[in-house]
């Protein structure tokens, strides 16, 4: 009997394979022989293919349809043609975001309490989505699709990240067939760190590329290429180019795309007034809306931002290029989908963020973000020069810019607080819109005011696929999906709330949306860097936000403007106590508020030494941890014959931090660069000759600081073949580098002197190599990744720490503040 795909039970993934039974002939060419035909398994017959695309910290003011003054055709062109759901909310960060996304799952239920390199062993923080808990792509594809993931992954354990594995929660074994991107939380623009599948690729050498463009690339030619060979299978592709997230850097031609507009030129004060009434206009939020005043983010005229305003323009201006060009790239990919002529049955959900808007880039902005990262102190004055000397710099290859907060808080208008702020809508609020043609009633301008949430993506999908919730997944019994379809809201705009109660949390801050109503609290803004776990003395508020069943005496506050928590204490009593009780179901407890604490603590357990092969490739979570403290690199190298060695002996982190072991015209030189803002090097006499036999070379640095972020002493050795020991080599006064301006190599003070160091981290995405480096030059003698590779041989190069950390003083702490104020 043939297979019908609308007959299988699937309940059960993968569909067990249905053995034949009947008769069976001695002789093939018997007549009576014949056999059932081959069918592979396909989805029911009606089954969409779906495009899922997720843009990054895009607050819910940024894009067109949604009022924003920033020219998004792409998103514009489907809302009209689609849906635009104005209470879509996410979880107020990236990770937790996505896997709720990719599991229709709360995100403490999947252990992604936080980004993946915050976690902690608490069930609801482990970063470890569990077997029990099916992604959208293993559904699908054990249904019959096929499945596509270009972009960000920032849902793999920081320890996984490693070239050893485990690869259990990397795209392709979570149920993706094909993965091209990264696997972080940000990454550079022009220098990613690319993955193909598990296996790291180099960034293609082209002076013109850009890698929103390429994943656009990538996409477009994988859905040719599929629709080509298996036209009749459907596909799921889930496209998160990681864009806008910082850096915002773009492609030349994009710089100035935004100069000089008006709607920036007068600050972002005036900027959240001009989105609100566009806001209104468009029935996005309702006429008698108030926007929320966040009094925490300073007003564009306060006399701190004198003399910088020109500066804070130009960063609003780069970031609305880099909205406009990833949303222009999202064109490309519906525009392959007009050309195959498979729009008609294509799915797309369009989510503009993952959270709010990103307040991480000070209150200034700033050049690189992983100063903030590092909770590196810099006064006011600082920070101003640093801008005013780059800001020229901002949006190219040269800089890991940020823009300011008052920026990010005009992008989520109307609504108060940003990512990070899960109390609050301007964190959680994002504009989702939905475009399925023959399948969507608009009705009045296509506006779905429905209360949905990000885990309610799954289950819609399924039942617009018409596919069953699975039972179990690879043998696996499968925890109950927590989202709800909101797919009866395509047909019917007045169709009503499925969604009655969701909680919120992140850093401390909480919330519970329940029948209209959230009861919430601020504990931790995304400035402040150290901890306050004295969560009792947190201020809960209240507000009515929605008309929802029974009659209220208030008035409905959108915006979450106005408290109500003096005049309805009962009810806040009773919200407090639903979040507690809800919060404890689904693995939110223990609260945990620490950012830089936990950053600090995630590097591997992997001992004091840490040895690598030539050709290694390690991303930075997985590479020894030897920040704030004394520790030698030791290399065993054989140089090329007939000639001096020149290139790579091993080398951390990139153009914005990190530090590298190398030759140049055979002296053995060591650099450190500071945030991408100074860079200190150390240089031998030229005694490297050329060999026919293996020797080795060491750097040793010796922490002299007694506090974090200080510097050191820096020595090179070197060990013959018939030496016993290392010997030191003489270091000339002052490195023959060539021109580099960001040189602070010390002329007045012996050789051998790094006088700052990163206390923290290097990158996001930053990592190890042995050999040669690629990506981001670190620093100009390693500019071009083809001329960089070690001529000769490094037969292994080794990390050993040597002295114990240094520990953050109680003044660094009480001043960590200023770090990014």
């Amino acid at each position: 009997m043939p297979l019908d795909r609308d007959l299988l039970k699937r309940e059960i993934l993968p569909i067990p394979d249905r053995p034949y039974v009947g008769p069976v002939m001695y002789n093939a060419q018997d007549p009576a022989s014949h056999f059932p035909p081959i069918e592979p398994i396909r989805p029911p017959s009606k089954a969409p293919n779906v495009l899922l695309i997720l843009l990054d910290d895009v607050g819910f003011g940024a894009a067109e349809p949604f009022g924003g003054v920033i020219h998004t055709p792409t998103a514009k062109r489907l809302a009209e043609g689609g849906l635009r759901f104005t209470r879509f909310h996410t979880t107020a960060l990236c990770s937790p975001t996505r896997a709720a996304l990719m599991t229709g799952r709360n995100p403490h239920s999947v252990g992604m309490g936080c980004i993946t390199e915050l976690y902690t062993d608490a069930p609801g923080y482990t970063s470890m989505i569990p077997n029990t808990a099916a992604s959208i792509a293993k559904i699908l594809r054990y249904n019959g699709y096929s499945t596509a993931h270009f972009g960000k992954c920032h849902e793999v354990p920081v320890w996984e990240t490693g070239p050893s594995g485990p690869f259990d929660h990397w795209p392709t074994y979570m149920g993706f067939e094909k993965f091209y991107g990264f696997v972080a939380g940000e990454t550079n623009q022009f220098y990613p760190t690319l993955y193909d599948g598990t296996t790291y690729i180099e960034t293609p050498h082209d002076g013109d590329y850009h890698l929103t463009t390429d994943l656009t690339n990538q996409t477009i030619k994988w859905i040719e290429q599929q629709k080509a060979m298996a036209p009749d299978k459907p596909f799921f592709i889930y496209f998160a180019p990681g864009a806008t997230h910082a850096p915002h850097q773009i492609p030349d031609d994009w710089l100035d795309k935004y100069k000089d507009n008006e709607n920036f030129a007068k600050g972002w004060d005036e900027l959240r007034e001009t989105i609100c009434k566009k806001q209104k206009s468009l029935g996005v939020i309702p006429e008698d809306a108030e926007a929320a005043v966040n009094e925490d983010v300073p007003k564009w005229d306060d006399e701190m931002f004198d003399g910088m305003r020109d500066s804070l323009r130009r960063e609003m201006e780069l970031y609305a290029s880099f909205l406009q060009q990833t949303d222009e790239e999202v064109g490309r990919v519906i525009k392959t989908l007009e050309d195959l002529h498979l729009m008609e049955n294509t799915l797309i959900i369009y989510i503009l963020g993952d959270n709010g808007a990103s307040a991480e880039g000070t209150f200034m902005g700033t050049f690189n973000e992983m100063i903030g990262f590092n909770n590196i102190q810099k006064s006011l004055d600082e920070q101003k020069t640093i801008i005013k000397d780059n800001i020229d710099k901002f949006g190219t290859k040269e800089a890991y810019n940020h823009y300011a907060i008052g920026w990010a808080q005009a992008m989520c208008t109307p609504y108060k607080w940003t990512k990070q702020v899960a109390s609050f809508f301007g964190g959680t609020r994002n504009g989702m819109i939905v475009h399925w043609p023959g399948h969507i009633d608009r009705g009045d301008r296509g506006l779905r005011h429905q209360f949905t949430y990000v885990i309610d993506v799954l289950p819609t999908i399924l039942e617009a696929a018409g596919l069953p919730e699975p039972m179990s997944v690879d043998g696996v019994l499968q925890m109950p999906i927590e989202g709800t379809s909101f797919l009866r809201t395509f047909k019917e705009q007045n169709a009503p709330e499925f969604r009655t109660t969701q909680y919120f949390e992140m850093f401390g801050n909480r919330g519970i949306y329940h029948n209209g109503w959230t009861a919430v609290t601020l504990h931790s803004r995304p400035w402040d860097l150290e901890s306050n776990p004295d969560y009792e003395k947190d201020t809960w508020e209240l507000y009515y936000t929605y008309p929802w069943g029974e009659k209220s005496p208030h008035k409905v506050d959108w915006t979450q403007a106005n408290n109500l928590a003096q005049r309805e204490p009962e009810r806040l009593a009773q919200l407090k106590n639903l979040f507690e009780i809800t919060a404890a179901r689904y693995n939110v407890f223990p609260l945990n508020d620490e950012k830089t604490e936990r950053l600090e603590q995630s590097s591997p357990p992997v001992g004091t030494k840490q040895r690598y092969v030539d050709g290694s490739f390690v991303s930075d979570p997985c590479v020894i941890n030897n920040f704030n403290r004394s520790f030698m690199i030791t290399a065993k190298i054989e140089g090329p014959h007939g000639e001096a060695p020149n290139g790579v002996i091993l080398a951390r982190g990139n153009d914005f931090g990190g530090f590298g072991l190398y030759v140049k015209d055979a002296r053995l030189t060591y650099v450190y660069n500071y945030l991408g803002l100074e860079r200190y090097y150390v240089q031998a006499e030229p005694l490297l000759l050329p060999l026919s036999e293996a020797y080795e070379v060491r750097m040793k640095f010796t922490y002299t600081g007694t506090d974090t972020g200080e510097g050191g002493r820096v020595e090179l050795l070197i060990k013959w073949p018939r030496d016993n020991d290392f010997k030191p080599l003489p270091l000339v006064p002052f490195p023959a580098i060539g021109e580099d301006p960001l040189n602070y190599t010390p002329k007045d003070m012996p050789p051998g002197h790094i006088l700052k160091s990163n206390p923290i981290i290097f990158n996001v995405d930053a990592f190890l190599m042995v050999g040669k480096k690629t990506g981001g030059p670190l620093c100009p003698d390693f500019a071009g990744s083809g001329n960089n590779r070690f001529p000769g041989k490094v037969h292994w190069a080794e990390i050993e720490l040597t002295g114990e950390p240094a520990k953050v003083s109680p003044e660094h702490k009480l001043h960590a503040l200023e770090a990014i104020q």
